[in-house]
């Protein structure tokens, strides 16, 4: 996992590389605060995607059994010994959850204003596999264009395919009640790992089949973003049940943001349906 947190850095290069194409920093902040609002599909699909990525619902499953499995590692392998937290845990846990939240952002932000500056702005709408953005890249950004789009785009790869299919391993494995987690013997865990491999396969699969890699991305993060809502609500209503959360149930502003971010994301998927009809 080390290894993991580590690789994170190597994100840092679409921040670079968004100050290397020397954007209208008036600009950039002006529409940072009043950004520009369309009414669309097409719009409104990206928009969705965009949220979808940011909260996404194989990141429940991934950081639930995770803090089990620490737990476990901790000597805490019965349900019993897991129950409850201390403060200490509460706060490690939130430290966690906010600084991941923070960067996140921040990597996601400076991608969207490098392609605004880059792509977007030579009117370059067509990209449709990696090798064609870095093409494209290269002559706006100069010669370590395709370089430091190269170190992003493998560098999120290697973070994104063990989350990705470890998530779907585990959200398989548990709606089948079969035994799984990372720090399992392949032997003892068979369709958790079969899982995992059968995720890996099917997506170096995608790149024979002729498809668009692109859009097969924001179409995933479209589903994302469609799916989140229904699972946001429960669980901001879990986190105010008694019987389910003890005495650490949600302080106010826990549940303004909660619930605010439940309405935002059922607004706009709403919205991006009603753009089929009207």
């Amino acid at each position: 996992m080390r290894v993991f947190k580590w690789l994170t850095l190597v994100l840092f290069a679409y921040v670079i590389a968004a100050f290397l194409a020397h954007p209208d920093w008036a600009a950039v902040l002006r529409y940072t605060f009043l950004p520009h609002l369309e009414w669309n599909s097409r719009y409104l699909s990206v928009l969705v995607g965009i949220l979808g990525t940011t909260i996404s619902p194989y990141l429940f499953f991934w950081q639930a059994a995770q803090e089990v499995e620490e737990e476990a590692d901790m000597g805490r392998t019965r349900l019993a010994q897991r129950k409850g937290a201390t403060m200490e845990e509460l706060r490690a846990a939130r430290r966690d959850v906010v600084i991941g939240m923070f960067f996140s952002n921040i990597v996601m932000y400076f991608i969207i204003l490098t392609t605004a500056a880059t792509l977007h702005a030579q009117g370059k709408t067509d990209i449709s596999s990696a090798t064609d953005a870095a093409a494209a890249l290269q002559p706006l950004l100069g010669r370590f264009a395709e370089l430091l789009f190269a170190v992003g785009i493998i560098g999120a790869g290697l973070l994104a395919i063990p989350v990705l299919t470890g998530s779907t391993g585990y959200t398989v494995s548990e709606a089948f009640g079969w035994r799984h987690g990372l720090d399992e013997n392949v032997t003892r865990a068979k369709g958790f790992y079969g899982i995992i491999i059968a995720s890996t396969v099917a997506g170096m699969l995608f790149n024979y089949l002729g498809l668009d890699p692109i859009k097969a991305l924001v179409y995933s993060a479209v589903i994302n973003g469609v799916t989140s809502p229904p699972l946001l609500f429960l669980i901001v209503m879990l986190s105010n049940r008694r019987t389910v959360m003890g005495e650490y149930t949600n302080r106010p502003w826990s549940n303004i943001f909660g619930w605010a971010a439940v309405l935002a994301m059922t607004a706009a998927t709403i919205a991006y349906f009603v753009t089929f009809f009207v």
